[in-house]
């Protein structure tokens, strides 16, 4: 009788299974990086597939651009996208980054009427609020800004926005955080963007955090805009995003700058216009390849929660630190954000993790909740590299 592969929750705590996992990655002798976050690492693999195309693009130049990539390869690099996401291919385009992604639908949303409202929180990226803010001068509209109560239910997340679509009539637009790079809060999408459609709202969707660690089944989920990365979980070369529009709904937009290279019935028209990373985009098919090898999304996310739920559960142990990010499993993955209860200065504190415990993270500010510390483990994260966070921080706030 066959064996029983398994499940993403096993392999989590498999340490020999992500021993294999961490020797497909080059080795780092620096800190002990937890600021996976800002983008992930590149395979061997795939680190020998991006350099063997910048060679061969180096060497054969606009030839074989011209003649084979724009024709033939990249297509099929859209392709295979396409079903990496389950998605068709013609409601695909790529672009730099997210933010680009993201900047592009903003920007190019051709339903706005002077006098219509569009919300922001105080969660949503940098870039994301200055593009909305932007279309109060470019479109004038009015902007609706709200701020998340701090500690989070998914219930309070809900009824923020359902409270502010009833009190804003005029909301046409909004953005969306799947996972909020500031905190690691996990939006209940689903019921959000169910709520929005509801009253008529359209949302934009930011899942730069959440393709490849979370299930990001955007039928499902019920989004028909939005704006993405693979160069975090997804494991790309740096320089690239994705850009999603359903098919019904590119008319909603126009092309990029008037954009001349494609029709305004063609998605990739939103691509901003200029010459691409054509040896990144090369480089895809071992990506997703090596994406799938280790598990996709299911068994990457529960590894990363798993090494999560190991520094939390410490954390919140000692009176000295706050974890901003709630545990239940349906608002967090990942990325976990914590400050120390006395110290007025995360940065500081941050730097000291740096300077006398060899750990790197990142400090965020933003959040109307206040300034913190976040912590993003890695696919090559050990279990050992968690236990010396927690000791750290055990010696910064003694209990």
């Amino acid at each position: 009788m066959p064996s029983v592969p398994p499940s993403p929750f096993e392999l989590a705590r498999d340490e020999a299974f992500w021993s294999e996992i961490a020797a497909r990655y080059e080795r780092d002798d620096g800190p002990i990086n937890l600021d996976n976050g800002y983008f992930g690492r590149m395979s061997h693999d795939v680190v020998n597939a991006y350099e063997q195309a910048i060679r061969l693009i180096n060497r054969s130049n606009a030839v074989h651009v011209r003649q084979q990539f724009d024709r033939h390869q990249g297509l099929e690099i859209r392709q295979h996208l396409a079903n990496l996401m389950g998605l068709p291919a013609e409601e695909l385009a790529f672009a730099r980054s997210a933010s680009e992604a993201l900047d592009s639908l903003i920007r190019n949303y051709n339903r706005l009427q002077p006098g219509d409202q569009v919300l922001i929180t105080d969660l949503d990226y940098g870039s994301v609020q200055g593009a909305f803010r932007w279309l109060c001068k470019a479109r004038g509209v009015e902007i609706v800004e709200l701020t998340h109560v701090h500690p989070a239910t998914y219930d309070g997340l809900l009824r923020t926005y359902t409270e502010a679509f009833a009190a804003h009539p005029r909301l046409k637009l909004m953005a969306l955080t799947h996972v909020t790079h500031r905190t690691g809060l996990v939006m209940p999408v689903k019921a959000i963007a169910q709520a929005a459609k509801a009253h008529g709202i359209d949302v934009i969707l930011d899942g730069a955090h959440s393709l490849g660690q979370l299930d990001v089944d955007l039928t499902d989920l019920g989004i028909e805009l939005a704006g993405f990365n693979l160069q975090k979980w997804i494991g790309a070369p740096l320089s690239l995003g994705v850009i999603h529009v359903r098919r019904d709904r590119l008319k909603d937009f126009d092309p990029d700058m008037a954009n001349p290279s494609y029709p305004a019935d063609d998605i990739r028209c939103l691509s901003p216009y200029g010459t691409p990373n054509v040896p990144a985009l090369m480089a895809l098919p071992a990506v997703f390849a090596e994406h799938q090898a280790i598990g996709g999304w299911a068994v990457k996310g529960a590894r990363l929660s798993y090494l999560r739920d190991l520094w939390v559960s410490e954390a919140r142990k000692l009176a000295g630190i706050e974890v901003l990010t709630p545990d239940d499993p349906r608002l967090y993955c990942g990325l976990t954000s914590f400050r120390f209860r006395d110290a007025e200065d995360q940065q500081a504190m941050a730097q000291r993790l740096l300077s006398e415990f060899n750990i790197f993270t990142v400090a965020r500010e933003g959040a109307a909740c206040g300034p913190c510390i976040r912590v993003t483990p890695g696919l090559n994260t050990r279990v050992a590299d968690i236990e010396a966070l927690v000791a750290a921080l055990r010696a910064l706030c003694p209990v």
